[in-house]
């Protein structure tokens, strides 16, 4: 995405010429990258939480609440899913201005997150059910964690 945007800027103010496509598919990568951000910055435990509040509880309140968080992210997951679905038709009949790809490829990518974060969060929930989650997932939830503990950490 940079280097086809850096080299449209070249050929426009160097050359008088251009990338037609240019500029429609840097958004269309950059909603894809955001989304796909989001996946990954979920797994990470990198999304924005009150943590104060849940640090005012102990190991089973922290469980507990962390087992609530799980259910209703599955529940947003769903409705992003389903409100995907709905508009998939539509999307898929209606061409972007420039390129004329489905835009189904564009905000289909919902599917891909809905799907991804709600599998993660699935996850989470049987690792709390089956008791297999550690004192250290349950810190980083209440925001106790030591970000150099994790440099140079392989997953």
């Amino acid at each position: 995405m940079a280097v086809m945007v850096f080299t449209n800027v070249v050929l426009r103010y160097g050359f008088n010429t251009g990338i037609t496509f240019s500029e429609e598919a840097a958004r269309y990568f950059f909603v894809w990258l955001t989304f796909i951000g989001a996946v990954i910055a979920f797994r990470e435990n990198a999304h924005l939480g009150v943590e104060s509040f849940v640090r005012l509880f102990g190991r089973s309140g922290r469980l507990v609440l962390m087992l609530a968080t799980n259910l209703v992210i599955i529940l947003c997951m769903a409705v992003l899913f389903w409100g995907t679905w709905k508009q998939a038709p539509i999307n898929a009949s209606m061409k972007a201005a420039v390129t004329g790809m489905p835009m189904i490829w564009i905000f289909g990518i919902t599917f891909f997150t809905s799907v991804g974060i709600g599998l993660i969060a699935l996850l989470r929930i049987v690792r709390i059910v089956t008791g297999q989650v550690t004192e250290e997932e349950i810190a980083t939830f209440a925001g106790e964690f030591d970000e150099t503990a994790h440099v140079g950490r392989a997953e």
